[in-house]
């Protein structure tokens, strides 16, 4: 899949820009605080329909001196050409097109553009509490599972209601069985689902890391769920009275975690600033893989700032990978850095069809290019 051009309005700092792209490079310099991440996030928001970076709802995407925001990107997928609007105004609701025709449910667009963004802030996944981690798992077997999907939505509300009881001082019982009936059904597919991906998922992942790390380092995920060794039906009503007293579900897939380990300890309480950098680029790269795998799609990747708090050898580990000799896999690539070299050295490598822009305060300039490569994967 390819985005061959995308036309940004009052997107954050970006007041206006009209991009076209290369099927293979796509490289962004500048300084900090410019807008280079902007870009990507604007890229990032036609295929979810949400920032990756702002997640205060979607007012804060428009740019502060204006009262709407719109993208629209031009893709060609399997061989087919999708053209997709977004558009928000203030106190309205979006909307977003697909040639031309509105969704009426925005999760039917998830997985039509399947896409991987590394960013600065996959630190969280490493420090941060178990939501982070949940996010991961769901993006990814949702982009391919559209079940799965609707499983979330389904258990999700039935939540919201069954901790709206509780709240309420609810007793009845048949009530309870009746909403629970609902959460353990939704339930049931949802860990199915996060342990067949954690399986298949692992694997990769490691592939990858020890491809960055010479296989100097042992690492491995671990997947922590209460329905892992206990009856969904039976956690809700064995900690029914107990849950009266919190006020919320207290046992649930919407617990459930990874944990992320290094040898045999947790990544977050031992890992170095640059082992937790690779740790995360590992599983956004085996990500994409398995996306690519799943969806019969090649995904776009986008690479933020990667290299930052990395040593030279990690580095030029990644270079390679993302730009030797099997580097056709990856398909289009967006890359951000203040460090020009870095950028010059992926492009000297891939040999292959590239633009380089560089963005100074919002305003985004094609600087530079090179043509001949082979055209990126359906």
């Amino acid at each position: 899949m390819t985005l061959h051009n995308i036309s940004i309005l009052n997107y954050k700092n970006i007041a206006e820009a009209n991009l076209e792209f290369s099927p293979k490079i796509n490289c962004f310099t500048g300084n900090n605080g410019m807008g280079k991440t902007n870009i990507l996030d604007a890229i990032y928001y036609l295929s979810f329909c949400k920032s990756c970076v702002s997640r205060n709802g979607d007012s804060t995407v428009i740019n502060h001196d204006a009262d709407m925001m719109m993208l629209q990107g031009r893709y060609c997928r399997r061989g087919e050409d999708e053209n997709i609007v977004v558009g928000i105004q203030r106190g309205k609701r979006k909307t977003v097109k697909r040639n031309g025709k509105e969704y009426q449910l925005l999760s039917r667009h998830i997985g039509l553009l399947p896409l991987v963004m590394v960013s600065p802030l996959d630190g969280d996944l490493i420090r941060g509490a178990g939501e982070e981690r949940r996010r991961l798992m769901n993006q990814i077997i949702s982009q391919g599972d559209c079940e799965y999907l609707d499983a979330l939505i389904r258990h999700g509300k039935a939540i919201e209601s069954r901790n709206a009881m509780l709240k309420h001082g609810f007793r009845d019982a048949l009530l309870f069985e009746t909403v629970e009936a609902q959460i353990c059904a939704a339930a049931s597919y949802i860990h199915s689902a996060r342990k067949k991906w954690i399986d298949e998922f692992s694997p990769i992942f490691l592939n990858y890391y020890r491809a960055i790390t010479d296989g100097r380092e042992t690492v491995s995920l671990e997947y922590r769920s209460h329905l892992n060794d206990a009856d969904m039906s039976r956690c809700l009503a064995d900690n029914r009275e107990r849950d009266a007293i919190l006020g919320y579900t207290s046992h649930g897939v919407h617990r459930d975690d990874i944990e992320l380990m290094l040898g045999d300890y947790p990544m977050r309480k031992i890992g170095s600033q640059g082992q937790c950098k690779t740790y995360t680029i590992a599983l956004r790269l085996a990500q994409f893989d398995f996306l690519k795998r799943t969806c019969g799609i090649t995904p776009i990747l986008l690479l933020d700032d990667i290299f930052d708090k990395l040593d030279a050898h990690r580095v030029e580990n990644i270079i390679n990978v993302a730009s030797g000799a099997d580097s056709s896999r990856f398909g289009q690539i967006f890359i951000t850095d203040t460090n020009r070299k870095h950028l010059d050295d992926i492009i000297r490598s891939a040999g292959s069809d590239y633009r380089i822009f560089s963005v100074d305060h919002g305003v985004c300039r094609e600087e530079e290019k090179g043509e001949g490569g082979t055209d990126a994967m359906p």
